[in-house]
Order: structure tokens, then C-alpha cells, then sequence
């Protein structure tokens, strides 16, 4: 089985003899942040609804009452009372689905919740299918951003009451819950309060990626300061800071390198990181991760205190510690190591050679036997403690309408869309408050592709922006093809297809498209003109309906002449051709002519021309290429005259 995992959305089941696809599952990837997910049915109808949800692609645990009369496949009963039961797995699952009454919900939940930043998401489906509504944990918990995802994979509509969604602008408690922050200590309550007044909110931001200010509303007032703020503010920070009047979140980028002797109890361990901490005033939610030598990676004490924090631990060998330069090594661990620094070297290659905050600090404990030594780097950029994923998706020709709904969906899972300035723009309508845009201008295709794989190794979900068919002339390929280039099979790749260009145009003028065609872009940008030129020779030659892409541009204007040219030696000059401009949207300008009378200066970058074989014909606005269903039937017709014809 192929470690790399690819969803091919309409495409083929089998990637190769050995290796038979996974079902396709849409939001697999995307609805990480919500998994374990629960949904509940008491009725027949409210359980077919999360039928629908199930074929859609989502995945969740679903449970039914033992009485209720329906078969359904991996379905779990309870038998106890529903209050009884989501009291005892209620905190198994991060977020819950219910298909009851609001009300029936509120009084079952009401006394399971505990504090809006640990509560689960809670959303409520219409036994109808109709409406989804966000009820519990909609910032905290990301509610609101899964009910839109569910109430688009469905078709429903999705019901958020919150002030964010109306006034659409970016949460403040929601900042930075993509790139993996942790909350700290203010007022938050006060500050979301402001926040839906429109009050100016001060922000100080000392460490983290900036990639989250993509996600602000332009209108949205904020004062970026560039000292520590005396009047009500938000920071982001690596310090231990506790602000009369602002709140505080801090970006995980603290790594600590760990070294230890042999035995160290895990309550030396973490006190010696606790008083580190202190000492240089840093906050333990600002912490990455822990470092040390892999001769380590059976220490007992240093496991469990990684394990009870949720601190990722990660291992280098002596050879690479020996190679970082420190600002105090010892010959007596060069001795026993073999690198003369542990806390410090593990530290600054965690951190990827990011500053050493604090130098190693050699700690005992009075009680307790071992000795631990603590250094702190910083890392540029934070840690995201979860897998990213790339969704390679088609937007089709513009228009909102012509998105599919698997397209639909992940764009809202996304945390990041990545793409073409133009494509991004219109798709503003749907880009959800907070979700980061990295927009880039034409023929910067290897830097987005690029981009895209970073940040989703980064940690971030990401999806990646094509017009058309993502698979055709888009930025499928080329996402795929600098994975392969550089052996990498452990992202998770999705592709979701659109309504291609080609397609787009043919619909716009008819159906010129039934009989064999072939699409070929003249840009001569990534393949030569010869190349080209010579398959345009063999598609003229060949009577094949001919849609050309990027028929003419500012730097290329001589290409679509040298194509009429070479259709016109091949077919009359009363062949019918089509110029879309611009499909589906407000601006589409649709011409038909004929290859004698076609104007190659008419057309620009937008446009796609549609150039008809020996069959096509024009009838009022329409282009028709026969597929030959008439002309089999008047043939068979004919030939059965003739037989009668023979008998009598």
C-alpha cells in the first residue's frame, strides 16, 4: 500500500498494480480539528439525514436508541436513556451533530458544559435537512466553521448567530487557532465584547508568523503597536505576561533542550523547566516542544512529563549536536556524550538555529536524586501540533454557481487558500472570516506550488486555487510533480475537479463538443513552438474540434494568427468558430464567426476560441457538432426500406 495518500475526485480507483486507491473521503483531512466527531439520531428521518452526511464524505461515530427500528451500517446503540448516555461518553468525543429539537438539545447539554474554552462544538441538523445551526462552541471550539463545512458538503444552510458572522470580521479568540496558539491570561470575554462594539483593538506582537493578519477584514480596526500597549490590547508573545486590561496568546516556539543523568525522577525534570521559565519570564503555553541526545529516548522521566503536557520530543545524535557552535560546551559531557553540548546544540537544532534565549541552567533537587540542564531557543516560526493537507481544487470559470460542492467544502476546511491574485478575488464571497489568503501574481505558478507544500508540512491545511479543471493546465500537476521530485509521501493530497474552460465555453455556445476534440494551450511559455505547432498541424489534419487555451496575450501575439493558418489549410474558411471571453461571469463576451472572418486581434488572455471539424454547424446562437445519432438512424432507416423494397 502506497504511504502517500491521494483522493482523486472522479478519477481512477487504481493508482498502479499494487496499490489500490481509498475511497475518496472529502473532508477527511480538513475535519481533523473536529475528530472524534459524534452525531445522534432518535428518529428514522434524523438518522437518514446523517446518511446523507455519511455519503458526502463525513466521517463520525453515530448513534441510534436501541429501539429504533432502522439498519444502519457501523451504527452504535445505547440502551440507557439519552442524557444518561451522553453523560458517560461526552467528553470521548470534540465536537457533537444532533438531529433533535434546539431546545430538547440545550436542556440535555446544558449540564455537561464547563467553560467556552474546553466545551466541544454543538451543532444541531433539521430533520429536514434544511438548516444546521452552530450552537455551543462557536469560536472556541470551531463550531461555526464546522457547521458551514456540514451545511455545505449537504446542501443545508448553515445558521451562525454570532457577532463575528454578522459583522464578519476575524475573532479575536479565534487568531491564532490555526497556527497552533495557545490562549493565555486577560479578559477575553472584554475583549470579544469590544471587538463587536467595532472598538479599536491594539495588537503587540513580539514572535509567531504574521500569516494570520491575511485572515483580518481590511474594515476591521486594528492598531498594530510596536511597544508593550498600556491600554487594553492583544499579545502575542513568548513572555509571561499578565495584562490588567488586554489578553495574551501566545505562539508555540519555545523549544527546550533537556539533558539529564541517568534515572532523574520526571518531577526534578519538570521543576528544573519550571524554574527556567520563571527566571527568564516565559510562559509554558508558549512551549514547542522538548530536545535532547537520542541516547536519551528511553529516559522514563523525561517521556512522562513530554506525555503530560502533550510536548512533542525530538531526538538528535551525538554526531549532530557535535556540530552546532555553543556558548558553553563541556569536555566532561564531550566525555560521557560524545558532543560537548546536549541542552544547548538540542535546543538550537530544534529550534532550527533560532536564538538561544536562555543559555543552560544546571538544576537539582533537594529531595530528589539526577541533575537536569535546561537551554531555550526560539523558533521563527511556531509549532502546529497537527499534520497539514493540500486540497488541489478547480474553481471552475468564475461564477460562484459553477463550484461544485466537494470544491465548496474545501474551501471552507481550508486555513489557507493559495493562489492566482485574479481567482482569489472571485472567490472573496465565500472566504470565511479569519481563513489566510497568500495571493500571487500571473506566471508565479512554481512559488505557489512551493508555498503550498510548505505550509502544509507546516502544519496547516491548504488549498491551492486553479480556474477551470485544477488537472488541466492547472496546478494539480505541477503540486504533484515537485512532490514526486522530492520523494515526499507523507502529505495528504486531495484534488476536486471543475467545470473546465472548455467545458465553460462549449455550454455558452451549444454543443460543438460531441464528437472527438482536443484542447491545446499556445503558450509557448513551458513548451516550445515547434512543439506546438506541431500539434496543431495534427489536430487540423485530424478533424478534431479544436479548443485553443491561452490564445493570445500582450507578449504573444503572433501565435493565434500562426494557428488560423494552419487550420485554414486543413478546413473551409465557413467553419464555425466560437471566442468566449470570460465564461459565466458578469463580463463574458461570446463571438461566433468562421474561420475565414475570425479575428486573432479580437482575442485576449481571458478568451478561449472553439474551432469546429468538418461536421460542426451553426444554428441562430447555437454551435452543434453531430455525434452521428441521426445519421445511424436515418441509415438503419434506409436500410430497412430497402429490404421491404427486396421482398415485394
Amino acid at each position: 500500500m502506497l504511504a502517500l495518500t491521494f483522493s482523486l475526485v472522479g478519477g481512477l480507483a487504481v493508482l498502479c498494480a499494487a496499490a489500490a486507491m481509498p475511497p475518496f473521503n472529502c473532508t477527511v483531512h480538513q475535519l481533523e480539528t473536529w475528530s472524534p466527531l459524534a452525531a445522534i439520531a432518535t428518529t428514522r428521518q434524523g438518522a437518514t439525514q446523517l446518511e446523507h452526511l455519511r455519503r458526502a464524505g463525513i466521517e463520525f461515530d453515530l448513534w441510534l436508541p436501541a429501539h429504533l427500528a432502522v439498519e444502519i451500517e457501523d451504527a452504535q446503540r445505547y440502551s440507557d436513556s439519552l442524557a444518561g448516555h451522553l453523560n458517560t461518553v461526552w467528553h470521548h468525543y470534540r465536537s457533537w451533530l444532533f438531529t433533535l429539537a434546539c431546545g430538547a438539545v440545550v436542556r440535555l447539554i446544558a449540564p455537561l458544559l464547563e467553560d467556552k474554552r474546553r466545551d466541544p462544538a454543538v451543532c444541531v441538523l433539521s430533520e429536514d435537512g434544511q438548516w444546521l445551526i452552530s450552537l455551543v462552541g462557536s469560536h472556541g471550539a470551531g463550531g461555526d466553521r464546522l457547521c458551514q463545512i456540514l451545511a455545505t458538503a449537504i446542501g443545508a444552510t448553515p445558521i451562525l448567530t454570532g457577532a463575528s458572522h454578522t459583522q464578519r470580521y476575524f475573532a479575536v479568540d479565534c487568531w491564532g487557532k490555526a497556527l497552533g496558539w495557545q490562549h493565555g491570561a486577560g479578559d477575553w470575554n472584554r475583549l470579544a465584547a469590544l471587538q463587536a462594539q467595532q472598538q479599536v483593538l491594539s495588537v503587540f506582537q513580539t514572535c509567531g508568523s504574521e500569516l494570520w493578519r491575511t485572515g483580518l477584514a481590511r474594515e476591521q480596526p486594528i492598531k498594530w503597536v510596536s511597544a508593550p500597549p498600556q491600554e487594553a490590547a492583544v499579545w502575542i508573545t513568548e513572555k509571561a505576561v499578565q495584562p490588567d486590561l488586554g489578553v495574551v496568546w501566545h505562539p508555540r516556539v519555545l523549544w527546550l533542550g533537556i539533558g539529564c543523568e541517568r534515572g532523574t525522577d520526571a518531577a526534578v525534570i519538570e521543576a528544573a523547566i519550571t524554574q527556567t521559565l520563571e527566571e527568564a519570564g516565559l510562559a509554558r503555553e508558549a512551549i514547542a516542544g522538548l530536545a535532547s541526545i537520542d541516547r536519551k529516548a528511553d529516559e522514563v522521566g523525561l517521556l512522562q512529563v513530554a506525555q503530560r503536557y502533550h510536548w512533542p520530543i525530538r531526538w538528535f545524535s551525538a554526531a549532530q549536536l557535535q556540530q552546532v557552535t555553543v556558548p558553553t560546551p563541556s569536555a566532561t559531557v564531550a566525555a560521557e556524550m560524545g558532543t560537548p553540548s546536549v541542552a544547548e546544540a538540542a535546543a538550537l537544532l530544534a529550534s532550527d538555529r533560532g536564538p538561544l534565549l536562555v543559555p543552560k541552567q544546571i538544576y537539582r533537587h533537594p529531595a530528589y536524586p539526577g541533575a537536569v540542564t535546561v537551554a531555550v531557543a526560539q523558533s521563527r516560526r511556531e509549532y502546529i501540533p497537527r499534520k497539514g493537507a493540500i486540497a488541489l481544487i478547480g474553481t471552475g470559470p468564475g461564477a460562484l454557481d459553477q463550484l461544485t460542492i466537494a470544491a465548496r467544502t474545501a474551501l471552507l476546511a481550508a486555513d489557507v487558500w493559495i493562489g492566482y491574485e485574479l481567482y482569489l478575488k472571485l472567490l472573496t464571497p465565500l472566504q470565511r472570516p479569519g481563513q489566510m489568503v497568500c495571493a500571487y501574481p500571473i506566471t508565479q505558478e512554481r512559488e505557489r506550488a512551493q508555498a503550498a507544500i510548505e505550509l502544509a508540512s507546516w502544519g496547516l491545511h491548504v488549498a491551492v486555487v486553479s480556474s477551470g479543471d485544477c488537472g488541466i493546465y492547472g496546478m494539480a500537476g505541477l503540486v504533484l510533480e515537485l512532490l514526486m521530485q522530492a520523494n515526499r509521501s507523507d502529505l495528504a493530497v486531495s484534488v476536486f475537479p471543475g467545470v473546465s474552460a472548455v467545458n465553460a465555453a462549449a455550454a455558452r455556445v451549444g454543443a460543438p463538443l460531441m464528437h472527438d476534440f482536443c484542447t491545446i494551450s499556445l503558450s509557448d511559455r513551458l513548451t516550445p513552438w515547434p512543439v506546438i505547432e506541431a500539434r496543431l498541424e495534427a489536430a487540423a489534419k485530424a478533424d478534431f474540434v479544436t479548443a485553443l487555451y491561452n490564445p493570445r496575450s500582450r507578449d504573444r501575439q503572433q501565435q493565434l494568427v500562426q494557428a488560423k493558418q494552419i487550420f485554414q489549410r486543413h478546413r473551409p474558411p465557413s467553419t464555425p468558430v466560437a471566442i468566449v471571453r470570460a465564461a459565466y461571469r458578469p463580463e463574458e463576451q461570446i463571438t461566433l464567426t468562421t474561420l475565414g472572418a475570425f479575428q486573432p486581434a479580437a482575442v485576449d488572455m481571458f478568451s478561449l476560441v472553439l474551432i469546429g471539424n468538418a461536421t460542426t454547424q451553426r444554428f441562430h446562437d447555437w454551435l452543434i457538432t453531430p455525434r452521428g445519432y441521426l445519421a445511424t438512424l436515418e441509415h438503419a432507416q434506409s436500410s430497412q426500406q430497402a429490404k421491404g423494397e427486396g421482398i415485394h
